[in-house]
């Protein structure tokens, strides 16, 4: 091992490290030797520290007796660091010196922008007021729609607010015209805003001379009804409107009630010779959206305007199914809306489906109870006739019936719940007798 190695840390680094041709320079006595400087390359300066200033420059120490000196690398690039911000602050200077901004020139603001300098309600905690009549509307009808179960209890805090937004007559037809709207545009708020307007006909309290919420409303639905004739042959987008008219203003007939001076309130009159021409209107051009729309409508209120029509004397219902029944003879409709015409015909009838209330025993007869002979037994003569309950002679042969054969006991037993049994296969000589005569005269009447 070499005597002249040295443990300590980092030692020998600088050891044997090439001559650089440029550090050598000549001595005094004549002799040439070689000069190596070890010093080591001071730290990088931080990038944002100020460049290096004229002073920073590190003096070389002499050579071998000389006053050689030279610049280190750092060095050199400090002097271009300095140069090159000297540079760029000339710069700025000259841009600076030749600019025309003003530090008093007033506050830009781009095209289109409001500028809002000296107005005092900008930064009024006030200045975006109340919400408007439409956004609150809205709120509560989005509400309703998505909560159609809450309608009762929140209608009350509801009609308050609005009583207290609508105090003019523009505000009130803006109130109606953003109802309907809501109603015809979602199907299934139909039913909702129908109740909806009913509960604000009686209870807002602002009737301006043009006509209260009922009156208001019902001058939009004539716009719209007036052009029926004209939208059952439009685009399908036309004819969508349409249908969600007609299925708004069934659900209103059935939901708007009109208060009269004496009585329960009724139904509005004028709806109802409505949805009689908007229907007559939807077969004029029995196309199925058209007829799916007239089907949906009959069963909804086809009971009720059964029944009214029925009170007045007039034979609207009877004319609307006899056009159906046309429909399905003639018209070129597919197999499904045929199959709901047909279905609607059955519907109609069995009186809607509905299911009358039967008399109390005590008041039952046969022509108010149809169950009256529901529960008594059919017999048949020796033709095959039926012989019920209605023949005028019924109870008096029923009765001889009873006492002969003791009809009941002898099925059912003395309880009426035991088992039949019939095990045996004997007749009774009457039977066998009458089972006997059936069969001939059977026999007979086929030979004929």
């Amino acid at each position: 091992m070499n005597e002249n190695f040295d443990r300590t840390p980092g030692a020998g680094r600088a050891r044997n490290l090439p001559a650089d041709p440029g550090l050598m320079g000549p001595t005094g006595d004549g002799d040439t030797k070689t000069a190596i400087f070890n010093q080591r390359e001071p730290l990088r300066q931080p990038r944002t520290s100020p460049p290096f200033a004229e002073n920073n420059v590190s003096t070389v120490n002499d050579v071998a007796g000389g006053e050689f000196k030279r610049q280190s690398k750092p060095q050199q690039s400090a002097n271009a660091n300095s140069s090159s911000a000297s540079k760029r602050c000339n710069e700025v200077d000259s841009i600076v010196k030749s600019s025309k901004l003003s530090a008093s020139a007033p506050e830009f603001v781009p095209s289109g922008i409001n500028s809002y300098e000296g107005d005092p309600t900008f930064y009024d905690d006030d200045y975006y007021g109340e919400p408007t009549l439409a956004d609150m509307v809205t709120d509560f009808l989005d509400h309703l729609s998505s909560s159609p179960g809450s309608f009762e209890s929140d209608i009350e805090y509801i009609t308050g607010i609005i009583n207290t937004l609508v105090t003019t007559e523009k505000l009130l037809v803006e109130l109606v015209e953003l109802i309907y709207t809501q109603s015809t545009a979602i199907p299934n708020f139909s039913y909702t805003g129908a109740r909806l307007c009913n509960y604000l006909s009686h209870h807002l309290t602002i009737s301006p001379p043009s006509g209260n919420f009922r009156q208001l409303l019902l001058k939009r639905c004539r716009i719209e009804f007036e052009q029926r004739d004209v939208a059952v042959r439009g685009d399908a987008e036309t004819q969508k409107k349409l249908h969600s008219f007609v299925l708004f203003l069934g659900e209103l007939y059935l939901n708007l009630e009109v208060k009269s001076g004496k009585g329960p309130p009724n139904r509005a009159d004028i709806l109802l010779s409505a949805l009689n021409d908007l229907m007559n209107s939807l077969f004029n051009n029995p196309v199925d959206a058209n007829l799916i729309c007239a089907v949906k409508l009959l069963k909804l209120t086809g009971s009720v305007l059964d029944d009214a029509w029925k009170e007045s004397g007039k034979p609207h219902m009877e004319e609307l199914i006899q056009r159906i029944e046309t429909i399905l003879l003639d018209a070129t409709c597919s197999r499904d809306v045929r199959q709901m015409l047909l279905k609607l015909v059955e519907l109609r009838s069995s009186d809607w489906g509905r299911v009358r209330a039967a008399a109390a025993a005590s008041n039952a007869t046969p022509d108010n109870d149809p169950n009256y002979f529901m529960n008594e037994p059919t017999f048949y003569t020796e033709d095959g006739t039926p012989f019920t309950a209605a023949d005028p002679e019924y109870a008096e042969k029923y009765q001889e019936i009873l006492d002969r054969q003791d009809y009941f006991h002898d099925i059912y037993g003395e309880n009426g719940n035991e088992v039949y049994d019939d095990s045996e296969d004997e007749m009774e000589p009457e039977i066998e007798e009458a089972f006997e005569n059936f069969c001939l005269e059977s026999e007979r009447k086929r030979q004929q």
